[in-house]
């Protein structure tokens, strides 16, 4: 299949490819009442999604003592690791991955999980050989900073013209916009479909499923 506009189709992970929004966001709370702190909203949670974890934790909670942002990571990271084996890709999103590969496109994951987080939780669901690059937030500038798709493309020898960066929140949109690449919203992750229509998508998908037919029949 000839490719219509894109070469390089990168990806968030948490939200977009996996199932783990309302574990993040619980685990955000946890940590915030382990340390008898101010327990965020939920919204306030998700919104935050998708950055470094030390940049979430500063975001989440911005009126605490700084000393107190290294302990919300750790308390977090614990949580977390508790849970993560439990996690789960959407629906349909190994068999979207498999036809993209196979129709020759490069396949990247830009992240704000770290390196750790991200190989476990992409070996737990078989897909560590799937992509051809990945950037974590511990390697490099958090989101919305571009550096994450200028290390991408650069690395694979690609164009920022023929790139897609696929995500569930403003973060991921946002960079995209301001390394020059195309970008594409999904609306059954963390941010609000208004919230992610404010960052002008080409496309904005409500599901794996519509997500799937749009690449299929335009990417």
């Amino acid at each position: 299949m000839a490719r219509k506009q894109f070469d390089l189709i990168v990806f968030d992970w948490d939200g977009t490819l996996m199932d783990s929004t309302s574990t993040i966001v619980k685990c955000i709370q946890a940590a915030a009442r382990d340390l008898s702190l101010p327990i965020p909203r939920e919204e306030l949670a998700a919104h935050v999604i998708g950055l470094g974890l030390h940049e979430a934790m500063q975001a989440v909670l911005p009126e605490i003592d700084p000393s107190y942002y290294p302990r919300m990571v750790e308390r977090y990271r614990y949580h977390f690791l508790s849970r993560d084996h439990e996690l789960t890709l959407f629906p349909g999103v190994h068999d979207m991955l498999t036809e993209l590969s196979q129709n020759g496109y490069f396949l990247a994951v830009a992240t704000g999980k770290s390196r750790v987080g991200l190989n476990r939780a992409m070996n737990d669901v078989k897909l560590l050989s799937m992509f051809d690059a990945t950037r974590c937030a511990d390697e490099t500038f958090s989101k919305p900073h571009p550096a994450m798709l200028q290390e991408l493309t650069r690395e694979l020898g690609q164009d920022m013209r023929r790139t897609v960066m696929i995500g569930d929140t403003s973060h991921d949109l946002l960079m995209a916009n301001n390394a020059g690449a195309s970008a594409i919203a999904v609306q059954y992750g963390a941010h609000p479909a208004d919230q992610l229509a404010a960052c002008n998508p080409l496309y904005s998908a409500a599901t794996v499923a519509e997500l799937h037919q749009w690449l299929s029949e335009h990417a």
